[in-house]
C-alpha cells in the first residue's frame, strides 16, 4: 500500500513537471512570435530590439536564482566560483540572441524545427574531433532529423506568414539557428565541465553564473555607448506598455520554466526531461500554427513528423541504453 502511494505521487509530481515545462515554455513561445510579428501604435511600429529580451530574462533569471538559493541552499558551500562561468555566459549569452533575432527572417515553427536538430552539431563533432563512433540507429535519428529540416527549409513558405516578418530571409534565419545550437553546445560542455571540477555546485548555482554574466555582457553590449539599442528598446517599452508587459510575462515564463525543468532532472532524470521538452517542441508547432497565423502545407507537416519521429526515436534509444546500465548495475 506505502509502495502504490509513492508510485502515485511520483506520478503526480510528473504531470505537475509536465505541465509546469509546457505551459511555461508554450506560453512564452506564443508571446517570442508576437513581440517579434506584432504591430503596436497607431503608426503599426514593431519592436526590433529583440537582443532585449535576453537581458531582461537575464535579470529576472539572476533574482530568481539567487532568492532560491538563499531559500534553499542551508549554507551550503564548495559549488564553482561565479568568476568561472565567464566563457560560458559569453556564449549563452551570444547564441540565444542570434536564435531570437532568427525570428525576423524566419517563422517561429521554423525556428522551433531547426533548433531541434541539436543532434547533428554534436554528432558531427564527436566524429571529426573525438573520433566517436555511432551505431546505425543513431545515424538513422540524424538523417531524419537532418532530412526533415532541409526539406521544411527548402519547402516555400505562405504569403501569409512572410508578409508577418520583419525581414524575410531564410538562409540568414537558419544560418542564425544553426549558430544559435553551435554557441549552445559549448555552453553545454562548459557546464558539465564545471560540474565535474565542482561537484557541489547546484543548478541554483549554475543559474546565478549564467545570469550574471549574461547581464553584464548584454548591459554592455546594450548600453555601453550612448546609442546603444538598449536605450531605444527602453524608450519603446515606455511609449507602448503593451510590449513591456508582454516582455516581463516572457521573462517569467523562462523563470518558472527553469525551475520545473531543475525539479523534473533531480526527479526523474536527464531522459524524462529530454523527452517533455521534445513534445514541447512539438507542440508549440501545432499551437502557432493554430493561433498565431501561420499555416503549413501538408508537406511541411510532413517535415514536422519526420524530424520528430527521429527525437523520439533517439529518446528510445537513450531509455534502452539506460534500462542496460541498470540492468549491469543490479548484475555487479
Amino acid at each position: 500500500m506505502e509502495a502504490h502511494a509513492t508510485g502515485l505521487r511520483r506520478i503526480l509530481v510528473l504531470a505537475f513537471c509536465v505541465a509546469g515545462i509546457w505551459s511555461a515554455y508554450i506560453y512564452q513561445g506564443v508571446l517570442q512570435e508576437t513581440l517579434s510579428t506584432k504591430r503596436f501604435g497607431p503608426n503599426g511600429e514593431r519592436f526590433e530590439h529583440l537582443a532585449f529580451l535576453n537581458l531582461a530574462q537575464n535579470v529576472v533569471c539572476l533574482i530568481w536564482s539567487y532568492i532560491m538559493i538563499k531559500i534553499w541552499s542551508n549554507g551550503e558551500s564548495g559549488g564553482a566560483p561565479w568568476r568561472s562561468y565567464w566563457s560560458a555566459g559569453i556564449t549563452n549569452t551570444i547564441g540565444p540572441a542570434m536564435g531570437i533575432e532568427a525570428l525576423k527572417y524566419i517563422s517561429y515553427p521554423a525556428q522551433v524545427l531547426a533548433k531541434s536538430s541539436k543532434m547533428i552539431p554534436v554528432m558531427l563533432m564527436g566524429t571529426l574531433v573525438y573520433s566517436i563512433r555511432y551505431t546505425i540507429p543513431e545515424y538513422l535519428c540524424t538523417f531524419l532529423v537532418a532530412g526533415g529540416v532541409s526539406t521544411f527549409a527548402l519547402l516555400k513558405t505562405s504569403s501569409k506568414t512572410i508578409s508577418k516578418l520583419a525581414h524575410p530571409n531564410a538562409p540568414l534565419g537558419y544560418g542564425l539557428c544553426f549558430l544559435n545550437l553551435a554557441f549552445d553546445g559549448f555552453t553545454n560542455a562548459t557546464q558539465d565541465s564545471l560540474k565535474a571540477r565542482y561537484p557541489k555546485t547546484s543548478a541554483w548555482t549554475i543559474m546565478l553564473g549564467m545570469n550574471l554574466w549574461g547581464t553584464i555582457y548584454n548591459m554592455i553590449y546594450m548600453f555601453g555607448w550612448p546609442r546603444g539599442s538598449g536605450f531605444e528598446a527602453v524608450h519603446f517599452c515606455r511609449q507602448y506598455p503593451e510590449a513591456a508587459w508582454d516582455i516581463f510575462l516572457y521573462c517569467c515564463c523562462g523563470a518558472v520554466g527553469q525551475n520545473f525543468i531543475f525539479l523534473t532532472i533531480s526527479r526523474f532524470g536527464s531522459l524524462a526531461n529530454t523527452t517533455i521538452t521534445t513534445t514541447r517542441k512539438f507542440a508549440s508547432i501545432v499551437i502557432s500554427s493554430l493561433l498565431s497565423g501561420n499555416p503549413l502545407s501538408t508537406k511541411q507537416w510532413g517535415c514536422v513528423f519526420m524530424v520528430f519521429s527521429g527525437l523520439s526515436y533517439q529518446i528510445y534509444l537513450k531509455w534502452q541504453k539506460l534500462q542496460r546500465l541498470q540492468k549491469k548495475r543490479k548484475a555487479t
